[in-house]
């Protein structure tokens, strides 16, 4: 009996000192400097999560549709069209059908900005992560906007594009719709008591107008996610991505 307490004493003794060596290693860890390999790691991590969350949701069933913050609507411009458009029968369920089909057509292109936004986080370079790691809430995602807006534009414009040409009331598509009603009211605008009312022409160009609020919603929902794995230790789901934005501050 004796012999056994013995025993338990030291594997208890064994134990407390594994413990104490594994806390003294991990704080003598966390307290070096971080290498520029983890920092880019780090930073590479933070953002392919952002995207992956990001994209996951957009792309998904209604994923613009359904989520107030990202929703794209037609353009101030267009609220005197659609309320005349609203008093046609079935004019209504026409407006709310074309914003559909926007947004639908936004989800789909949100499927295919994954391989984009990847290649250029796999290709940010030292002195790009040293600058997103000592930037704001939100600097790793402007540095993804920054290198990526122009190939996701020329990648969901298309998709817009060809969701405003589809064929609606009357055998006209919504952007037929726009152009012809803009045109009207332009005529009027630009007209001598037009100026004289001082009313003004609508130059909105409709499919860049939509595409820039489609890529601002990607954009929108890739900073919420880095945002909270800057503030929120929680989100910091690896050991590389808590040592990283350990002691990082946010503006």
């Amino acid at each position: 009996m004796k012999r056994t307490l013995l025993l338990l004493a030291i594997v208890a003794s064994l134990l407390t000192s594994c413990a104490e060596l594994h806390h003294m290693a991990k704080t003598i860890y966390e307290d070096q400097p971080l290498t520029q390999t983890e920092i880019i790691g780090g930073l590479k991590q933070a953002l392919t999560l952002g995207v992956d969350s990001s994209v996951s949701h957009l792309a998904g069933i209604d994923g613009y549709l359904q989520d107030a913050a990202v929703k794209i609507l037609l353009p101030s411009e267009a609220e005197i069209i659609t309320k005349n458009i609203s008093k046609l029968p079935g004019g209504s369920e026409l407006v709310d059908k074309v914003i559909a089909n926007i947004n639908s057509a936004a989800s789909d292109a949100a499927k295919e900005a994954t391989p984009i936004l990847l290649s250029s986080i796999q290709s940010m370079s030292i002195q790009d992560a040293a600058g997103v790691l000592a930037g704001g809430d939100f600097a790793a995602t402007e540095y993804l906007k920054r290198t990526n807006y122009d190939a996701l534009l020329a990648l969901y414009k298309p998709k817009i594009e060809n969701s405003l040409g589809k064929k609606l009331l009357g055998n006209l598509s919504a952007q037929q719709s726009w152009d012809e009603m803009t045109g009207n009211w332009n005529k009027i605008a630009n007209s001598f008591i037009g100026q004289a009312a001082d009313l003004e022409a609508v130059e909105t160009d409709l499919s860049t107008y939509l595409t820039q609020k489609a890529l601002d919603g990607l954009f929108l929902k890739i900073g919420e996610t880095e945002k909270n794995i800057r503030q929120d230790p929680a989100a910091r789901v690896s050991e590389l991505l808590k040592r990283v934005f350990a002691n990082t501050q946010t503006n």
